[in-house]
């Protein structure tokens, strides 16, 4: 499991390689020290946990993550322990105290490991003439994919867009970004997926981001990090 530590102290870093040197399943990919070195070597290394302290230099722990368009696998690490309820709500598998013990961090490692697991596992992705049953309350829907023009991250939920229509589902769009075909639904930021069958136009915006304009006129930001990724995959 592919992990990055994320702690500004020296000293602390040392203590977690210790400590994950007992783990043989764990492989440090890197150390960042600060938000904006956190941020980046995110982005250059993909792993898949990250032990993340919360007050760091620059950007804190949660500033990291809402800059992030995938969030991979957390682990909050630090000597703090008023920010437990937050930390759940950005998913987190476990909130460990300094100092860690190893018990609570091999507890936590193999959470993460389960969840790595599941997100890594091959599903059969679901294409646009899939249908899929959608409940909000006491509403109901049978929906063709291919209907669905976007979906938003909502907390732990997602809101469909079809039609007039826009009901919340329990499903994150992390997981939800598993299973829809990726040559059909595009994440393009860290809230939102776009159906591309519904884009009209694609231009350029500030700081090398893009704007899509939808077939009903909605228009949507792709952030920076993901509008590299679409001019790569279709040669823009």
């Amino acid at each position: 499991m592919r992990t990055l530590i994320i702690e500004d102290s020296r000293l602390a870093r040392a203590e977690l390689r210790t400590l994950l040197s007992d783990f043989p399943k764990i492989e440090i990919v890197g150390e960042a020290e600060d938000g904006d070195a956190a941020i980046q070597l995110i982005g250059e290394l993909q792993p898949d946990l990250l032990l993340l302290d919360i007050h760091l230099p620059g950007k804190n722990g949660f500033e990291i993550l809402e800059e992030l368009d995938e969030v991979p696998a957390v682990i909050f690490t630090t000597a703090f322990d008023e920010y437990a309820i937050r930390s759940f709500e950005y998913n987190a598998i476990d909130y460990l105290l300094k100092p860690i013990r190893n018990d609570r961090l091999a507890k936590a490692l193999e959470k993460a490991g389960k969840q790595v697991e599941r997100t890594t596992i091959q599903q059969e992705q679901l294409g646009l003439d899939s249908r899929i049953f959608v409940k909000d309350g006491d509403r109901c829907w049978f929906v063709h994919l291919r209907e669905v023009r976007l979906f938003e991250s909502v907390g732990n939920y997602t809101r469909l867009y079809f039609g007039q229509e826009k009901p919340l589902v329990l499903k994150s769009l992390n997981y939800l970004e598993t299973i829809l075909d990726n040559q059909l639904f595009f994440r393009i930021n860290r809230q939102q997926m776009v159906n591309l069958k519904e884009v009209g136009a694609i231009n350029p915006y500030l700081g090398g981001r893009l704007q899509l304009q939808l077939s009903n006129g909605e228009v949507l930001e792709v952030s920076r990090r993901q509008a590299a990724r679409l001019k790569e995959r279709y040669s823009l």
